[in-house]
């Protein structure tokens, strides 16, 4: 039997992350619903707290001087965000979905570091090279020279998190990805439009436009890895 899997669901197999031992043994969670569309943080805001998404997905972004949005990270269940190493935000955050988060003070957060706690040391480290590496594949897709190609990448990225389900249930319109990967929305459509022909994957009608079939991943991943002159 076939099952659907979306970020909702997938909440409990992802709730053990580096972070989490830390968060359970220093800070006092506080739960916290926010509405689609709502602000969870504002860039240049106080930095104060830290969050993780129970429930629900997120979107970090900044806007540009020319008013256009660049999204930097999705954040789904089990991710913590709003981890600044200076004292306020640098990109804002918006619920994607209505969703649920933990939200924990900084400073009891990192209360682990102060006291020379190895574990709590290690935890933090393993969180900023994973940050890290977030950034420099975001940068990589960016660089990628036509719109398949980031379409795809962004694709097998979320595959992966989700852990491969056999129903890819996005929690993000296509402006999301749009304004994620540096297209147009009517690009990102066209892109899929390709990898539909192509047979590669299969995309929902109507209301159901989010939900995405992935049935040749090997050949996804390859469309990642090809080069052409075309730029969109």
């Amino acid at each position: 039997m076939f099952i659907q899997v979306s970020a909702n669901e997938i909440a409990a197999k992802h709730v053990s992350g580096q972070l989490n031992e830390l968060a359970r043994q220093r800070a006092l969670w506080r739960k916290v619903k926010y509405r689609e569309g709502s602000e969870i943080f504002g860039e240049a805001e106080p930095a104060d707290y830290v969050y993780q998404v129970r429930q629900g997905a997120v979107r970090t972004y900044k806007r540009l001087c020319d008013g256009r949005r660049q999204i930097g990270a999705f954040h789904l269940p089990g991710d913590i965000f709003g981890v600044e190493d200076g004292k306020v935000h640098r990109f804002a955050a918006e619920a994607i979905v209505d969703t649920r988060v933990w939200v924990a003070t900084r400073r009891r957060l990192f209360a682990g570091l102060a006291k020379g706690d190895t574990s709590a040391t290690n935890n933090v480290r393993n969180f900023v090279t994973r940050t890290l590496e977030h950034a420099e594949n975001h940068l990589l897709l960016l660089g990628r020279q036509n719109s398949v190609e980031r379409v795809a990448a962004f694709l097998l990225e979320i595959d992966s998190r989700l852990e491969q389900p056999y129903v890819i249930v996005l929690p993000m319109r296509r402006r999301d990805i749009a304004d994620y990967l540096g297209l147009t929305v009517e690009t990102v459509s066209r892109a899929l439009s390709i990898l539909r022909d192509e047979g590669v994957l299969s995309v929902g009608r109507g209301l159901m436009r989010r939900e995405i079939v992935l049935h040749d991943r090997s050949k996804l991943a390859e469309r990642v890895c090809q080069s052409d002159p075309e730029r969109h």
